[in-house]
């Protein structure tokens, strides 16, 4: 009987951060696929897990690979961990859920901690559309291309960063968003030291220290439209905000921050909706 790759989600930072589901797989598990055996088995030792680990990791090679799935395919039950987060997210796991799930063997996710969300969660920016971009190209034109898509885009972006280029991609933000472009910098989620900067790109570089430390997300409010999206219910919108007891105020930021209206436009389309609702 084939068996069972489980993609299990481990904590980002705070070792508590971990779901019950994820703590029975891992102890059910016949083995353990690690990122980094190190940094897993203290994970295990915090949990009280004695599953046996293995590397897998980016230069895990196509031998390795093909051992693993035949395991998968003789019946094994394999868990896949990352260093931090969920698998298959900006690291190398992908290659070995494609190959598992083409040889037919079940594949789980088994889901939990994401930097991803948790950036979006703090970042006070709108999370009504947003767009994963993972690590930005290193240099060179795909660089600069892929800058000045985030530029044009009007959805929200996030990205990873390491600490020591985190400040010569912030001149680069600034180059391609310009300086008013609303962004927040979540450096050490979940950690002790977690911390979030908001504000424009040159108001977060200024407060980030220098070298910065620690593992960054970046959340990147989108551009604003020129003018008000028009396919939009308006009045059908502050009728759910009325009952949900907002205030015309916050009606009216509510359209600036989710939709990218001014903020005059959006507050005489609040008025004029909720007269209309009225009459």
């Amino acid at each position: 009987m084939s068996g069972r790759l489980s993609v299990v989600a481990t904590p980002i930072g705070c070792l508590e951060d971990i779901t019950l589901r994820a703590l029975r797989i891992l102890r059910e598990a016949d083995l353990i696929l690690a990122e980094d055996t190190r940094h897993t088995r203290t994970l295990c030792s915090k949990h009280r897990i004695d599953t046996p680990l293995r590397s897998f990791h980016a230069h895990t090679n196509d031998d390795k690979v093909d051992l693993i799935v035949t395991e998968l395919v003789n019946g094994a039950h394999y868990a896949l961990v990352s260093d931090a987060g969920t698998p298959v997210v900006s690291d190398p796991g992908v290659y070995l859920v494609s190959r598992a799930a083409d040889a037919g063997i079940h594949v789980e996710a088994v889901p939990g901690p994401s930097a991803v969300l948790a950036a979006l969660c703090v970042a006070g920016l709108s999370v009504r559309r947003f767009v994963f971009e993972g690590f930005l190209p290193r240099s060179g034109g795909e660089r600069v291309r892929v800058l000045d898509r985030i530029a044009q885009s009007g959805i929200t972006i996030v990205l990873f960063e390491s600490p020591h280029r985190i400040h010569g991609t912030l001149d680069d933000l600034e180059r391609a968003l310009g300086a008013d472009r609303q962004i927040a910098l979540c450096r050490e989620l979940t950690k002790m030291h977690e911390e979030t900067i908001r504000g424009t790109v040159p108001e977060v570089r200024s407060k980030l220290s220098d070298p910065a430390r620690g593992e960054i997300t970046v959340v990147i409010d989108g551009r604003p439209p020129e003018g008000p999206v028009e396919d939009i219910d308006v009045r059908a919108l502050a009728v759910e905000w009325k009952h949900e007891g907002l205030s015309t105020k916050e009606m009216t930021q509510k359209l600036q921050r989710e939709f990218g209206w001014k903020r005059n436009l959006a507050y005489q389309a609040i008025l004029d909706a909720l007269k209309a609702e009225q009459s």
